[in-house]
């Protein structure tokens, strides 16, 4: 077995555990792990659990109401959790920072967004700026309209951030263009962009992780 196998055959046993610890409720573990098992089957990851209704998830899990509504509201608080906002003059280390603290905001997304998050000179937040949301697999965005705001904000540098509801990361042609053209139009008014990171399902692609903000 290979290290991608592996991880992600643990992954889902942690998935199945989680389930099995919430919906226990009263009932044997055996008996959690069945119906776990059940949902994850049906609705095929994490990800298709996140964006079930709370009568879906007891129909395909065959539990019981509380049981749903336990796991149901779990994920709707997780999901809140984890896609809390920057505080104004936060900062973070890498493009994984962004992956955790941003992907399950777009969990249930069905339509491309793009972010734009403003920094100050010492790359700490001033805001983010919902830019544009786009159709099932492409993004129209504009120079004009990410660099306007970040113009009035006195940003020093940018990050953009957009997600694939296909769940793959990998950048499409209209990626590459797009952030060949931010980058140009950062240039031409001084404001540094530091990164485009495209979210997928369960991973993402950093420009700048693959060194490809410059003549990208």
């Amino acid at each position: 077995m290979n290290r991608l196998e592996d991880s992600s055959r643990e992954n889902g046993q942690d998935i199945l555990d989680l389930m099995s610890n919430l919906l226990r409720r009263g009932d044997n573990s055996a008996a959690a792990q069945v119906a776990s098992r059940r949902l994850l089957l049906h609705f095929g990851s994490a990800q298709g659990i996140a964006n079930a209704s709370l009568e879906e998830i007891r129909k395909a899990g065959k539990v019981t109401a509380n049981q749903a509504r336990s796991l149901f509201y779990a994920v709707k608080l997780g999901r809140r959790v984890c896609s809390a906002p920057f505080r104004a003059g936060e900062r973070f280390s890498n493009s994984n920072d962004l992956f955790q603290r941003y992907r399950a905001r777009f969990y249930s997304c069905s339509r491309e967004h793009f972010y734009s998050i403003h920094l100050n000179s010492k790359n700490r937040l001033i805001r983010e700026v919902l830019v544009s949301i786009g159709s099932l697999n492409t993004s129209v965005v504009h120079p004009r309209e990410v660099f306007a705001p970040a113009v009035r904000d006195s940003a020093a540098a940018l990050i953009f951030i957009h997600n694939h509801p296909s769940g793959d990361p990998s950048p499409s042609r209209e990626d590459v263009d797009c952030t060949r053209r931010l980058v140009s139009a950062g240039r031409i008014l001084g404001i540094r962009v530091l990164d485009h990171v495209v979210f997928g399902h369960d991973g993402y692609y950093s420009f700048s992780d693959a060194g490809r903000l410059n003549g990208t």
